[in-house]
This record gives structure tokens, sequence and C-alpha cells, in this order.
């Protein structure tokens, strides 16, 4: 799915209603109905909506949802600044229609202080959508810290009110913190960053079926990697098939006391579907691998940490976890870097390596992928001020060294050497545990040695991290759940995928 900016998105819904054709009051009541829809579908133990409106076409939706609420048989409330105030065309046209309807009427903010907000008051936030480009002026400002501070759910429609859709804001900026975003046919770039998404909440996406032809032919560098991205991305196993078929994966990991970590990245391998799995690690793990992974052969790399890296032109590499940072390790690596051309996984203590000294970035090969997570990432090519910066900084050394750069983060950036930004939406925060990133290194060396593409292989390789991660939360929950769930749980992730894919065929 792409993203496109709140100006591309004013141009698809002037599109929209040039050409389908449909009247922009038409367009904001399909909206207004998809919203309606979606909360009477899933806010059936709440009977009391309170609905803030601003003068303009955001403000708009508020009151169309509120009039189709109240015919749903909702009890609704609507509150606006100043009903003098000059509101939007197809705004006044949505005032206009409620005066007729009993029980419905307009208050003004201040009425708020006389309205009983108890426990089952739904406060659906309709003030500003994505055309703000300015801090709220101060009767919203206040409006927005009271609504903040009550313990009720917030509906935010299309973008929460302060939240700008392109960009971070001011750390005093004062935001509507939603629990629920109703997005209209578009993630916002906003929602997918740590400093900005957090006010968005779950995001909900409402196709309220904007123009195709627009959508198709406007460019942007920026995609979500939804359901139908993954799917036309995986190639199912064929039947008559072998191990020579998946290709071969050797992951160069572990070191005395980091043994789990190589651990993790070969069974994530070998969950994966490697069709031929090999472990580079110190002696002193021997053990622990052949027990705990027999599906995998060992290559003694060194004692207690790696001293000389394997060369086999015919396995696709997954370095890094819990490789530790001996000199001996690094002058291997460096070593194994200059003599190696095919693309590999790069992460963790490899990228630690690797950013000792500008001129060893340059030993990585061309179309590689490095996994780093923002600190591994601030080593490699400098601070940055926030999560925006930090991408434009990845779009940059991307093109610059030729690689991909899969940047870990709540929503996981996969950056290509193009300037394409594609953000993974699944997952969970019960992935913030060491061994994680280990997990990911495995998949997405695993599906790399199996043909896909360097962008592919990280796309899918995310995606797949993130879709177990939510099947191990749902049977351990968040907070219990272990990188070995997440292993685990590839296989429903998987199956999944499969029945949906074969249903297509």
């Amino acid at each position: 799915m792409k993203i496109l900016t709140s100006e591309d998105i004013r141009k698809c819904d002037q599109y929209t209603i040039l050409h389908e054709p449909v009247s922009s009051v038409q367009l904001m009541e399909r909206a207004a109905l998809a919203c309606t829809n979606w909360i009477a579908e899933h806010c059936k133990s709440h009977k009391n909506i309170a609905v803030f409106c601003g003068t303009g076409n955001n403000g708009g939706d508020g009151l169309a949802i509120a009039r189709l609420l109240h015919s749903k048989g909702f009890d609704v409330e609507i509150f606006t600044n100043n009903l003098k105030a000059k509101f939007s065309e197809d705004a006044a046209a949505n005032l206009k229609k409620l005066r007729d309807i009993p029980g419905l009427s307009v208050k003004s903010f201040k009425d708020k202080l006389n309205y009983r907000f108890d426990s089952k008051t739904i406060i659906i936030d309709a003030l500003f959508g994505t055309g703000l480009s300015r801090p709220l002026e101060e009767d919203y400002k206040e409006v927005v810290t009271q609504l903040n501070a009550m313990s009720n759910i917030r509906i935010a429609i299309d973008i929460p009110s302060g939240l700008p859709a392109d960009g971070t804001i001011a750390e005093d900026a004062v935001v509507l913190k939603a629990d629920y975003t109703l997005s209209f046919q578009f993630w916002k770039k906003s929602f997918l960053h740590p400093e900005t998404g957090k006010f968005a909440g779950k995001v909900v996406i409402l196709d309220i079926h904007l123009s195709e032809d627009f959508i198709e032919a406007t460019d942007t560098n920026d995609y979500v990697i939804d359901d139908s991205v993954i799917e036309s991305i995986f190639i199912p196993r064929e039947n008559f098939s072998h191990k020579g078929s998946y290709g071969k994966v050797l992951v160069a990991a572990g070191s005395y006391g980091k043994i789990g970590a190589a651990v993790l990245a070969t069974k994530a391998a070998l969950r994966t579907g490697a069709g031929l799995t090999l472990t580079l690690a110190p002696a002193c793990g021997y053990r622990i691998l052949q027990a705990s992974c027999p599906e995998a052969m060992f290559i003694e790399g060194g004692d207690r940490y790696t001293t000389h890296f394997e060369h086999d032109e015919d396995a696709v590499y997954g370095i890094g976890p819990g490789l530790g940072k001996e000199p001996e390790t690094a002058a291997a690596l460096m070593k194994f870097l200059k003599k190696h051309k095919k693309p590999l996984v790069l992460d963790a203590d490899a990228l630690n390596m690797l950013a000792e000294n500008e001129k060893y970035l340059r030993l990585i090969p061309e179309y590689s992928i490095i996994t780093p997570h923002p600190k591994e990432f601030e080593r490699l090519f400098g601070k940055t001020g926030n999560s925006f910066e930090r991408v434009a900084l990845a779009r940059r050394k991307a093109a610059e060294y030729k690689i991909h750069i899969v940047l870990k983060d709540h929503h996981t950036q996969v950056i290509s050497p193009d300037g394409k930004v594609f953000y993974n939406i699944n997952g969970n925060s019960g992935l913030a545990k060491g061994g994680s990133g280990d997990i990911l290194t495995g998949i997405i060396t695993s599906l790399l040695a199996q043909g896909y593409s360097e962008e592919n292989a990280a796309m899918l390789g995310i995606w797949l991290h993130g879709r177990a991660a939510d099947f191990a939360a749902e049977k351990h929950s968040k907070e219990s759940m272990l990188p070995t769930d997440v292993i685990d749980a590839l296989s429903r992730a998987f199956e999944e995928l499969n029945k949906k894919v074969m249903v297509k065929l």
C-alpha cells in the first residue's frame, strides 16, 4: 500500500470528485458512513457518544457521523467551538442537516462542563484533519488537553487533532491521544514513527473508494507492507523439490557466554525453510548447538570466539548475533568481507565491528542486508534528532553503499538502495526482548538463500517475524512470550500465508 502525503491525499479526493463523479459532500457522507459502521460494530456495549467537531471538513465528517450514529440508536452530543464561526461548505451542509433532527443539537465547548461523561461515553475527535499545518490554537489546545485527561475511549477521525500527517511535532505540542484512529484509505507517515505514532493508538484503515487510477499514477517512495504485498511476494513450496532447491544458509554467530544467539538465529533459519543450514561458531558452543539444533551442521570457527570465517561461495551468510568484538574476530571478519562478494545479512556485533572504522563499511558486498536497531544505526552512520531524520539518513546511506537497511523499530522499515521505504505494520512490543533480532537475522538469511530478492527477503522476513510474534503474544502474552515462542509460531504464520495464497491460485 502506498503512503501518500497530505497534499497528495487532497488531490486524490479532488480527482475522485471530478472523475467518479461524486460531489464533495457525498464523498464526506461515504467517509462518515464507513466510520459509523465501524463504530456501531465495535462499540456495541457503549451508548453515549460525544463528538467534538471543528469548522473544517474534518468537523464536517464528525457532524455527519453524529447524525448517522444517532440514527442507529446512540445517544449523541455534539460540541464545537463557535456556532457563529465560518464552517467549510460541506461542514455547513452537514450542520444544516442536524437542525431538523429531534434529539440532536450542537453545543459549544464550554457546555461540555455540564455534560456527564460516564465510563461508557465514547469521545470522537473530529476537530482537525490532515489539512492542519500549525500547532493547535489556545481554545482547541485547552479542549484537547481536557479530553486527554479523561479515561474514556477516544476515537480520532482520519488523524488525531494536532498531529501532522507527514512529519514530526514539537516537544511541547498538544495532540489528541487516541485509542483508535479511523483513517481514510491510507496510512499516514506520522502513524508509523514512535514520536508521533503513539498518539494514533490502533490504526484502522477504512476504504472509501478513492480513485484507484489516481493512486496508481501517483509516485511515492513510501509504502506499507500489508497482506496484499506479502501475498504477492510469497512463493509456495513446490511438491517436486529437494533440499538443494531451498539454498544453503551459513549462520556465523556466538561466542563464549553468547551461544544462545547462535542457537536462536540457527533455529529461525531452519524454521523459515532453508534447505541446508550450517552454523559457524567457536568450539565452546559445539555441544549446545548440536544438542539444540541437530538439523544444522557445525563448523568450528575458533575456541571461545571466532577467529576465522569459512568461505563457501554456495552459502548465503548471516553474520553477527552474539559474535563478540574481539580484535581477532574483527580482523577475521574484515578479511572475509574483502574476499566475499555475494549479498549477505549483517547484524549485531558484525555491525558494531564495522562501525569502528568508516572504511570498513566499503567492504559490505553490494545489495547486502544490514539489520541495525537505532543505537547500532547511530554507531554506523551518526546521530539524528528523531526517527524521521533517521529514515532520511538511512535513505542516503542505503544509496551510497548500495545496501538494504532493515531499521528495527516498532514499525520496522526496509530501506532500499533506490530510496524506497517499506514500513512493517504487524508485530508487537513482546519483541522488545534480547534475542528477537537474532531470530530476524536467521529468518531473512534463510529467505535470501531460498532465492528471494534482497528487498523481498527483507520485507517478507520482517512480516513473518511480526506475524509470528503476534501469534506468540496471543498464546503467551506480550510480557511472557519468549524469542523461542516466536520461532515456534513461524509455522503458524506460514500455514496462514499458504492458505491465503492457495485460495487465490
